[in-house]
């Protein structure tokens, strides 16, 4: 089974433009995507999937980059078409994994995406992503970060950006032992042939709601699981957000 691992970047981000060529400590945010997810020695091709000119020719210079379509619904859809770019040879099959790394996490540790791809290789699920326990109140009521609830045996739930499981009963005590549910990280692994089943689903009520395309994909009945890591990741999703790095 071989793994690759795409990193979308588009340039017009509604919140953020310009995000992946943002400056962090004297390298733009999508080489230090790039070079943290080249450290991850299970990964057999890391890429760049952009639709901009000016992120193609900045991530050049240390990444394999393909230029694709402007109008993609999201970035699972991006990663598709990348790898069919790519794919000409055939050398990926419909059994073998991507990695969908998220170009707006800069200190992603190769250490989460070896848990999907070690988690995708032993198990056979078809979907897997990451989860953190959530410490805080503050990051419980960020719409910006997205929740989950989830079964015994890991299978989401739902996810949404609102605080759940809403805790009827919170109170000092509950804060203090810090019952704050379980954070998404937005890491994917998948099999390539669920990925090319879930790209061809039209958005439903709850993606549309929720601007959250994991949703699609249980609406519409497939199943993911969810992995655990113990590691801190920092998503930027605004201009603000660089100053908390």
């Amino acid at each position: 089974m071989r793994f690759i691992g795409i990193i979308p970047a588009r340039y017009a981000s509604t919140r953020f433009p310009g995000k992946p060529l943002a400056m962090i400590n004297g390298k733009t945010m999508i080489q230090r995507v790039c070079e943290q997810s080249q450290k991850c020695k299970l990964l057999d091709d890391v890429v760049v999937a952009t639709d901009d000119l000016r992120i193609f020719d900045h991530a050049s210079g240390f990444a394999q980059v393909v230029m694709t379509r402007p109008d993609h619904p999201s970035g699972t859809d991006r990663c598709l078409e990348a790898l069919d770019i790519i794919n000409k040879d055939h050398s990926y099959v419909d059994t073998d994994c991507l990695i969908n790394i998220q170009g707006d996490e800069p200190f992603i540790s190769p250490e989460q995406i070896e848990l999907l791809i070690t988690g995708l290789r032993d198990t056979g699920k078809n979907i897997l992503t990451l989860i953190k326990k959530i410490s805080c109140e503050q990051e419980y009521f960020n719409p910006n970060i997205v929740k989950t609830v989830f079964t015994n045996n890991q299978k989401a739930l739902y996810f949404s950006r609102a605080p759940i499981p809403f805790f009827k009963h919170l109170n000092q005590e509950s804060k203090n032992k810090k019952l704050f549910g379980y954070k998404h990280i937005g890491l994917y692994g998948f099999r390539i042939d669920t990925l090319r089943q879930i790209t061809t689903i039209g958005k439903g009520k709850l993606e549309q709601a929720e601007s959250l395309e994991q949703l699609r994909w249980l609406q519409n009945g497939f199943d993911i699981y969810l992995v655990e890591t113990q590691l801190e990741s920092m998503a930027v999703d605004t201009p603000d957000d660089l100053d908390n790095l």
